[in-house]
This record gives structure tokens, C-alpha cells and sequence, in this order.
């Protein structure tokens, strides 16, 4: 019998940073269970401490006492979002409701990334929005206490752009919809009719109803992060050694691409027990090694709900016998490195070839692939730390990660969790 190894991975980056956020403006106390303890999460519970929420941690879980929907102080000082954009877009969306100052700021990459993508939306619903040369950060954000209505249809699909429009919108007694070329990642949707907003969703579309104060008085559990458990599906899967049951992992529609690449791979897994907690869906995954892997491709139609896991994806590739492309997928150009340009880097550096394009790229993958020492440079980016870690493991090759600092911000217990994959 095949020896078997059970994990939790971190928890969900995006639903801890929502859930913190809607509860701190909610009507009563939120109980945040399974929180993702992570330096881009703590950094929101940092920022909503200095707009003058009261948070209490006990044990894994969040206490938020809130003071209503319009609780929120001014803060004295500058608040620091770290690397976190999701932190940084949907606040924004949150503090345009506030008829006061503030002020956002983060470290190197998270001023470089685009902010005009939020700041030209919000600024017509009313707030009042600064920001450097190119719409970067920090932004000085000036909100009203009730803002204009909008229709706002995103020429790229975004979750970040569209929670930051519909967070600003419970400060609005106007329509507000938001249209999408494809459907984003959906939880702020899901949290918000949970809490008690009235939500309506329509294929592409979604609009805010009459109801717009979060309730609160519940519990939220947050699962187990996909793009997190990604990392050791693909290792489990490669390795051979051990089957893997990954429990309490996040099965939210719009993000589970991944789960249809692994298909069309002919990767070994099946979806156990699965449940639902506060209208997002949780379920546990067996993963089992598989020996010859076909080669897949990422596009405009997939390309949303797998995103993050791109970078681990590629990984994958290497071992799959044939060529492997992603297109349409310029978007990764701006994520917390170029991660088209990092990925085709560090893989021709350990000798996997690859065809680099302005959208995206090619894999020429092998499942006899021969990896080679080689530098990996980061760009302080967890997932390609994290992806070429697992690469290394998979390989028995050392490489030398310029950095692993990166990995704090969204999962901590990254090097336990790989350790007790070897041990």
C-alpha cells in the first residue's frame, strides 16, 4: 500500500484579506477562523488598526469587533500595504466612502505595479485620488461619504478591480454594476451576500442591490489556499514517493483552472468531501504520482482562474513530454515581478527550453529532463521562489534562490511544509 501524507496547506490569501476588511465594516463582531497569518495579510490588519478598528487574535482565529459600516478614523500616519496589491486596491475602494485623508503606500514592487486601473473608476464614483507619474503608488485618497453610481466594463478581468468597485459601492445609494470580459475569482461577491449585501450576478456582470451594510455576527472559516496547495500538488505528483491528501482546500469555481489542467495532463487526483462554508465550496484532494504527463495550454478562456499558479504550472511543463504554451497572458508583466520574463530566466538557466512572447511563452518539456545547478533569481517574488524550491526538491539539484524572504508574504510555513514532503 502506498504511504500516504496529509497536509493543510497555508490558507487563502484572498479570502483572509476580505474577510478582515468587510468585517471591519460590519454591523457586529466577525470571528475570522483559519486566518493566513502571512506578512500581505497582517499587513491589512495592520492598516485597519490605524483607521481604528479593534482586532484580537486567539490562537489561528481573528476577532473584529467593528464599529459599523462608517466606523473607520483617519489614521495619523502613512499605512504601509507591504507587497500586497489585493490589500492595497480593495481599501482603496473601502476608504472612498470616508470623507477624510488617507494615505497608502508599500514597498518597491508594490509602488511599481499599476494603481490607474482603480484610481480612474473610483475618482468618477467621487473620491478624490493622487497618485505618481503612471498611476503608481502611494496614492492619497480623498473619499465622500456617499458616492456616485457607475457602470464600469474592464477590458481584462480582474477580482481586484472589481472587489475595489463594489466595496466603494456599499458607500453609494446609486446602481453599480461592474462587467467583465471573463469571470474573475468571485469572493468578494461571495462574502458580501454572506454578511448580508445584496449581490446580483449575472454571467459577466455584477451589481450591488438595495442592501449594502454588512451584518456580521457569524463566523468566517477561511479554506486552505489552491494557489498555495498548487506547490505540493505538483510535487506529489511528480515525485512519485507517497500519495498526498491535501485537506480544507478552497474549490471556488473561479479558481480551480488548475484542476483542469492537471486533467488534461492525465495527472492522478480526485476531489474527496467536499462541503460549503459561507458560500464558498471546500473539499480535500488525493493526489497520486503520475508517470507521463501530456503537455497543456493556458489562455484567455483559463488564464483567470489560475493566475498565481502559473509560475508552478511551469514547473509542471518541464516534465510533460511535448510543448507547453500560455498566451494572452500579458497581465503576468505586472504581477510582483514580470513573471513572463522570470519564469523563461530561471528555466533556461537550469536547462529547460523556452520561447518567451510578449503574452507569454513555451515550455519544451521532457519528462527525462535532466535539471541543472543553476542561480534562480527571484525578483522578490514569492511564487517563483516558491516554484523553483519545488523544483529543486523535485530534481535533487541544488539551486541557488537568490532570496526566499519573498515566501512570508503569503505562506510562511512554506520550508515545514517542503521538509515533511522529503522527510
Amino acid at each position: 500500500m502506498a504511504k500516504i501524507k496529509i497536509l493543510r496547506s497555508a490558507s487563502d490569501k484572498s479570502i483572509s484579506h476580505r474577510a478582515i476588511m468587510l468585517s471591519a465594516i460590519s454591523k457586529k463582531r466577525v470571528v475570522v477562523k483559519n486566518f493566513l497569518f502571512a506578512e500581505d495579510t497582517l499587513n491589512t490588519i495592520k492598516a485597519l488598526l490605524k483607521l481604528g478598528v479593534d482586532i484580537k487574535t486567539k490562537g489561528l482565529d481573528v476577532i473584529v469587533s467593528p464599529a459599523g459600516k462608517y466606523g473607520l478614523k483617519e489614521s495619523d500616519d502613512i499605512i504601509n500595504m507591504g507587497n500586497s496589491g489585493t490589500g492595497m486596491r480593495l481599501l482603496s475602494g473601502i476608504l472612498s466612502g470616508f470623507n477624510f485623508l488617507s494615505v497608502l503606500s508599500g514597498d518597491e514592487s508594490l509602488r511599481s505595479r499599476p494603481m490607474m486601473r482603480i484610481a480612474e473608476p473610483l475618482s468618477r464614483m467621487g473620491a478624490e485620488i493622487l497618485y505618481r507619474k503612471g498611476g503608481l503608488a502611494p496614492l492619497a485618497i480623498k473619499g465622500k461619504n456617499s458616492l456616485n453610481g457607475i457602470y464600469h466594463k474592464q477590458n481584462i478581468a480582474s477580482a481586484q478591480v472589481k472587489s475595489s468597485i463594489l466595496l466603494a459601492g456599499l458607500y453609494s445609494d446609486e446602481d453599480v454594476s461592474i462587467e467583465e470580459p471573463a469571470k474573475s475569482r468571485n469572493h468578494t461577491e461571495n462574502m458580501l451576500k454572506f454578511l448580508g449585501v445584496d449581490v446580483k450576478e449575472s454571467e459577466n456582470l455584477v451589481s450591488l442591490g438595495k442592501a449594502r451594510e454588512p451584518f456580521g455576527d457569524c463566523k468566517i472559516d477561511v479554506p486552505a489556499d489552491i494557489s498555495s496547495s498548487a506547490f505540493f500538488i505538483i510535487y506529489a505528483a511528480l515525485k512519485g514517493k507517497f500519495e498526498l491528501v491535501l485537506k480544507d482546500v478552497g474549490l471556488n469555481k473561479t479558481r480551480i483552472g488548475i484542476l483542469d489542467i492537471l486533467s488534461r495532463c492525465s495527472v492522478n487526483y480526485e476531489v474527496m468531501n467536499r462541503t460549503v462554508k459561507n458560500n464558498e465550496p471546500f473539499g480535500d484532494l488525493l493526489v497520486k504520482s503520475t508517470s507521463s504527463l501530456k503537455p497543456f495550454v493556458i489562455d484567455k478562456k483559463n488564464l483567470p482562474s489560475l493566475i498565481d499558479e502559473i509560475p508552478i504550472l511551469s514547473v509542471l511543463a518541464a516534465y510533460c513530454d511535448g510543448v507547453s504554451v500560455v498566451k494572452d497572458a500579458s497581465e503576468l508583466r505586472k504581477k510582483e515581478s514580470d513573471r513572463i520574463s522570470a519564469i523563461c530566466e530561471n528555466l533556461n538557466r537550469v536547462g529547460v527550453k523556452t520561447e518567451e512572447f510578449e503574452d507569454g511563452f513555451k515550455i519544451y518539456g521532457n519528462k527525462n529532463i535532466r535539471i541543472k545547478p543553476a542561480t534562480i533569481k527571484t525578483y522578490k517574488d514569492h511564487r517563483i521562489a516558491m516554484s523553483f524550491a519545488i523544483l529543486s526538491a523535485l530534481a535533487d539539484v541544488n539551486l541557488d534562490i537568490d532570496e526566499t524572504q519573498s515566501i512570508k508574504t503569503s505562506y510562511p510555513g512554506f520550508f515545514e511544509h517542503l521538509d515533511y514532503m522529503l522527510s
